[in-house]
């Protein structure tokens, strides 16, 4: 179902973060990620998953999201060139998928799942997930990198954390059970990550978002930085395909960047207050952490 023009929605960053993106093109060896060098559960994201599906002849839902302009098209470098980054960058490459780290990471962990199959990456999200093929290609990417988000999030604060410490004084004793039992699970950090796009990208090249709950970040400034990822503007994988009669196919109608600031934690609604917002996220996490 195709979208009016007349319902055009506002971006969820910035022009300066999207000129940012498309001007660091030239300079690969740099890198504003939150997290260090992938660790082994990187390596074992260089297996190959099974080729996606050409979708270029199938029917679309949607009308075309392709937006003119270099700093629209600057991720994809990424997918042309994933060698010419760093692997503090680019944390996973294959023949269908790269993975790398937001340039402008709004919470602790934040990645980017960037398809490589041409008739797919210049598709809005809504379109390309519409393709059961390629649904469950992405489903199985973005379930792996879960794991790897949820994996960081204990190594960071599983020290910190009510849930893990059973766990932990597993790992600490002296002697592990012998009987074949298996270590507490602890917590479930995978419920603490976020898989999904949003409805009107601001970036032409189709990409899925794998972030955090916590939106815990220098780089989260603006009220459309915490909308875009904590109102209907930001749709779950899990949630596709969508219906035809979706209000979330009309993001600028619906005016979900212009929504009351809510605390995803609590609920506390701050109006427009970002300033308050952002400071009150600064106390959630402390208490997240020790969940």
């Amino acid at each position: 179902m195709a979208v009016s023009p007349k319902e055009s929605a506002e971006d969820g960053i910035t022009e300066e973060e999207m000129a940012a993106t498309s001007t660091s093109l030239s300079r690969p060896e740099q890198s504003s990620s939150n997290l260090g060098k992938p660790n082994a559960f990187a390596e074992l994201m260089s297996r190959k998953p099974k080729p996606v599906t050409d979708t270029s002849n199938k029917p679309q839902k949607s009308a075309s999201r392709f937006i003119a302009g270099r700093d629209r098209d600057g991720l994809a470098a990424y997918t042309k060139d994933p060698a010419a980054f760093p692997p503090t960058v680019v944390l996973h490459a294959d023949d269908n998928w790269v993975v790398i780290h937001d340039m402008f990471p709004k919470a602790i962990v934040h990645l980017l799942l960037l398809p490589r199959n041409p008739a797919i990456n210049s598709q809005h999200p809504f379109d390309a997930l519409f393709d059961p093929d390629f649904l469950a290609s992405a489903k199985a990417e973005a379930s792996k990198w879960r794991n790897f988000a949820a994996s960081e999030l204990r190594h960071l604060f599983g020290s910190e954390s009510a849930m893990e410490s059973t766990r932990r004084a597993a790992l600490e004793a002296e002697e592990l059970p012998s009987d074949g039992a298996s270590l507490p699970p602890g917590r479930d950090w995978a419920q603490e990550v976020r898989v999904g796009i949003h409805a009107h990208p601001s970036m032409n090249h189709l990409h899925i978002h794998v972030i955090s709950q916590d939106m815990y970040s220098e780089k989260m400034k603006h009220r459309k930085h915490y909308n875009s990822f904590k109102t209907p503007f930001f749709v779950d994988i899990d949630e596709f395909p969508l219906a035809d009669d979706d209000k979330r196919r009309h993001p600028g109608r619906e005016g979900y960047l212009q929504s009351d600031l809510k605390c995803w934690r609590c609920g506390k609604n701050f109006g427009n207050a970002f300033a308050r917002l952002k400071d009150h996220i600064a106390e959630e996490f402390v208490e997240w952490k020790k969940e």
